[in-house]
């Protein structure tokens, strides 16, 4: 079976809180915390990954994370390179939680992560997705990740595809996520505030590269 991009979704619903407020990095940069992903679950996308194939990718994703190296980047590109002019975000820990892969999430002051701060500071509601290769084999209705998955990394995107995740505030002002995965129809109500957002941040030195 040949490989194939794998793309998972889950749904990030920022808290009321400003970024400004929470938790931060000791380079000064905003945290956000949640679920990246659940194992043993048929996910919106009708696949199923198994804990243990998870757990051994975290163990070798965990070197990239201790190194400072887990960026993701902001929308998914067709592709298995992580593009470092468009990156948003570092992993900066990951742990488990039951059947949950937790992780936190520093927004780093690049283009892109300043467009990721903007859109919720602004409430708007964005997911985060893993990204990785791997091919499928089809056993009882379910699409299983097979042995040969390697995770490249999780982007914030603005297209989720997977169900009822949330993002909380913590006592400590920190920004809880939970996410979950399934079509949230209810998104496309944001668009046009996201496109106004990124707009106003990309033109606002007189020139305007997206025009």
């Amino acid at each position: 079976m040949s490989k194939q991009l794998l793309i998972e979704t889950q749904i990030f619903k920022p808290s009321v809180l400003n970024l400004t407020e929470g938790k931060k990095s000791s380079n000064g940069n905003p945290i956000i915390e949640g679920i990246l992903a659940t194992a043993e679950i048929k996910n919106g996308n009708g696949r199923y990954y198994k804990k243990d194939l998870w757990e051994r990718e975290i163990d070798k994703y965990m070197t990239s994370v201790k190194q400072r190296r887990a960026c993701g980047e902001l929308d998914h590109p067709e592709s298995s390179i992580i593009n470092l002019k468009n990156v948003s975000h570092n992993i900066t820990d990951i742990w488990w939680d039951g059947d949950n892969i937790m992780g936190k999430l520093e927004i780093l002051p690049t283009p892109s992560g300043n467009i990721v701060r903007a859109l919720i500071d602004s409430g708007i509601t964005i997911g985060v997705s893993s990204r990785g290769m791997g091919s499928l084999k089809e056993v009882d209705g379910l699409l299983r990740v097979q042995e040969d998955f390697d995770l490249l990394c999780w982007d914030i995107v603005s297209t989720p595809s997977n169900p009822d995740s949330w993002m909380q505030p913590m006592s400590n002002n920190t920004m809880n996520v939970g996410l979950n995965e399934s079509l949230n129809v209810s998104q496309n109500r944001s668009y046009s505030k996201v496109n106004s957002i990124i707009t106003e941040i990309l033109c606002s030195h007189g020139s305007c590269p997206i025009w």
